[in-house]
């Protein structure tokens, strides 16, 4: 599924007026009198919330009032775009990866048209000097994967322009999640603010929806309606904080497991040492040794 399909068909679901945009957040600060979290906007405006649960990605300002290790890179960049096919595709509905030298290849279908992909490279470049321009993106790609099968340079040839997008990859180490409490008050976080990760298993979104799930279980069972209210304020603070706890306690060995998976799986692609390789390798051989034994993971019903 396309994520503004996704997007679209969560928003629709929602009260009008439910969503606010425009609120770039700036700082998070915990509110002296009534120990709310209260955001401050780029611009100059704030938000008190009585729940704050920060999904605004790898550079997060949530996870940073929260007191989170600023998520590390890798030296490794990934274009990532979406392929149309007009006529179809014959491509199984699985995940695949190929690997050239140090370039690796991915992609797994989203419909018989369209084809989600990443293709990953090694590079020094800083952000500021990395291109934005989907055309250029395109045409270096193809480059890239010159070497790579045919049906691989036609689904770069085939992708949708302004799908294209270049970044640098980014991670949490997995010891940072092992130690991380991931709650302030009734302040946590969720997706890449909590737990972003290399594309190598595909399982970055999947893993965010199962936040939602968690955490909305959670905090449905320990949140009352007249919790909400002025009168209920410690009490919401209090049933806020319980039902986050029980969150992260749910998802802290499934976020740790992926995020180990792919930091070993990224230390192959990056890594120049052959010491190294081989320690890789036998981590993944002992630790995981099903290949899909993270798609068999189940976060229970909402």
């Amino acid at each position: 599924m396309k994520r503004n399909d996704l997007i679209k068909i969560l928003a629709d679901a929602l009260p009008p007026g439910t969503v606010r945009f425009g609120c770039q957040i700036v700082s998070v600060n915990m509110d002296q009198e009534n120990a709310y979290p209260t955001l401050r906007l780029y611009d100059g405006k704030s938000i008190q919330a009585k729940v704050l649960i920060g999904c605004d990605g790898s550079r997060s300002i949530v996870a940073e009032f929260l007191g989170l290790k600023t998520a590390k890179p890798f030296s490794l960049l990934a274009v990532r775009g979406l392929a149309n096919y007009p006529n179809g595709h014959a491509y199984p509905h699985e995940f695949t990866r190929m690997r050239r030298g140090k370039i690796m290849v991915g992609r797994i279908p989203i419909t018989n048209n369209l084809v989600y992909w990443f293709v990953l490279q090694q590079s020094t470049q800083s952000d500021e000097n990395l291109t934005h321009d989907p055309e250029t993106i395109k045409r270096s790609t193809s480059n890239i994967v010159s070497g790579f099968p045919s049906d691989v340079i036609e689904m770069i040839e085939g992708a949708e322009v302004d799908s294209l997008s270049l970044t640098h990859l980014r991670h949490r180490a997995p010891w940072d999640l092992l130690l991380t409490t991931f709650r302030k008050g009734t302040v946590t976080v969720a997706g890449d603010a909590m737990h972003v990760m290399g594309p190598f298993l595909g399982q970055g979104g999947s893993a965010a929806l199962e936040d939602a799930v968690v955490l909305a279980r959670c905090l449905g069972q320990r949140i009352r309606a007249e919790d909400l209210s002025n009168g209920g304020r410690q009490i919401l603070i209090d049933e806020a904080g319980e039902a986050i706890d029980q969150y992260v306690k749910e998802r802290r060995k499934r976020v740790v497991a992926l995020s180990t998976r792919t930091y070993v799986t990224g230390l192959l692609l990056e890594t120049r040492s052959q010491l190294v390789k081989f320690a890789a390798i036998v981590l993944l051989a002992i630790l995981f040794r099903d290949p899909i034994s993270h798609t068999k993971y189940d976060c229970g019903r909402l």
